[in-house]
């Protein structure tokens, strides 16, 4: 069985875990915190980022996009079910903007939201080495920011069925990726955001996404809705 070395708010991790539920592959999960790196896990991947996958020869990628390309090459979403999950469905232009916006959620949402909140909440809390309570200018700065990204959320939503197109995506998972890790905080104003909202609620509704519901940190609990499918 592949391994994925994972942590459970680590969104890209997240994003690699539902797209494996949606493809109904079985992996094993092995957890790492992201703050206690050791020399052996930075010999494996120098940047020191997760998720790691490795699959049964023992052969190790690193980072989300180098696994969700390699699973789509391998064929683990090839169902010949048209209403099927696909990483990249749809004709060249289709997967272009797939892809657009896998790199929007991971880099840009992250860059503005995830790395703040995650950051601050998360990580100076575990972390013996940043310690201290949370920078607070930062994560106002990091909840301003999030307000903009579901408001794009919604926009795509409202000619869409999902956000790349008439087919869920891998777009769809690394953003609720993003997304169920600040919900974990209860810091997602889902009461300003109608729109993001409904698309989230039909993600969450998924089989696929109650293995990331039952998620728990210790120390860390969420709010009641964090698993309420009907939030």
């Amino acid at each position: 069985m592949p391994t994925l070395i994972h942590y459970p708010l680590c969104p890209f991790s997240r994003a690699i875990r539902l797209a494996a539920a949606e493809c109904e592959l079985k992996l094993s999960l092995e957890e790492k915190k992201p703050w206690a790196w050791a020399a052996d896990f930075l010999e494996i991947n120098p940047a020191g980022t997760l998720p790691l996958y490795r699959d049964e020869d023992g052969g190790m990628l690193c980072g989300s996009y180098p696994i969700s390309e390699y699973l789509a090459e391998t064929g683990v979403d090839e169902t010949g079910d048209a209403r099927a999950f696909s990483f990249f469905p749809g004709d060249e232009a289709e997967r272009g903007e797939v892809r657009r916006l896998v790199d929007w959620f991971h880099r840009k949402f992250d860059s503005e939201v995830t790395a703040y909140l995650i950051g601050e909440k998360v990580i100076r809390r575990f972390d013996s080495a940043m310690g201290g309570a949370p920078n607070m200018e930062m994560v106002r700065a990091g909840q301003a920011n999030l307000r903009y990204h579901l408001g794009y959320i919604g926009h795509l939503t409202e000619e869409r069925t999902w956000l790349g197109g008439e087919h869920l995506s891998f777009a769809d998972l690394a953003a609720a990726a993003h997304l169920s890790c600040i919900d974990y905080l209860g810091d997602v104003p889902w009461g300003e955001a109608e729109e993001a909202k409904q698309w989230y609620a039909r993600i969450k509704s998924r089989p696929s996404f109650r293995s990331l519901l039952a998620d728990r940190v210790p120390g860390l609990k969420p709010p009641d809705s964090y698993a309420d499918p009907d939030f």
